[in-house]
């Protein structure tokens, strides 16, 4: 199993992983048509979880911006200062809250109750492949502040 996390340890880009999670939840939600089910309300929180996920994933794209400090989730041994203000003192991973949060709405928009399994899957994944990968290369990179950083901020919410 080891070699198999490695093999698939930062492989596959986040917001890729978030498309296809989509195109999941879209695929599970037209399987089982008779279990959606539309409201007004639906396409209010659709569009309002939407919203968040661009606005977190922007804050976050912006404070690694104005730290100077890449974006590039495929290589976190690249990064030259470990960014921990703006939205990173609520959330250690704002951009795949944000990701998460433009699946959420969609599967909302899509009235699919049974396409929420794209979430958690979602979730999984990152947090096996994605953010432990990259949680190690920076604890390595940045040491005791990284590791004071991971006991004070959660890495989703």
């Amino acid at each position: 199993m080891k070699t198999v996390a490695l093999k698939l340890a930062l492989r596959i880009p986040p917001l890729v992983l978030t498309f296809l999670a989509g195109v999941g939840a879209w695929a599970i939600a037209q399987a089982f048509p008779a279990l959606r089910f539309e409201s007004a309300n639906l396409t209010v929180v659709a569009a309002g979880l939407g919203l968040l996920g661009i606005g977190c994933s922007l804050l976050g794209v912006i404070s690694f911006r104005r730290a100077h400090t890449t974006v590039n989730p495929m290589d976190p041994s690249a990064a030259a200062a470990l960014v921990v203000s703006g939205v990173y003192r609520f959330t250690r991973n704002p951009m795949y809250l944000g990701f998460l949060c433009l699946l959420l709405g969609e599967i909302a928009w899509l009235g699919s109750p049974v396409a929420l399994l794209a979430a958690p899957a979602l979730v999984i994944y990152l947090n096996r492949f994605q953010i432990a990968p990259e949680e190690s290369a920076l604890r390595e990179r940045f040491g005791t502040e990284f590791v004071t950083y991971t006991a004070r901020v959660p890495r989703w919410l």
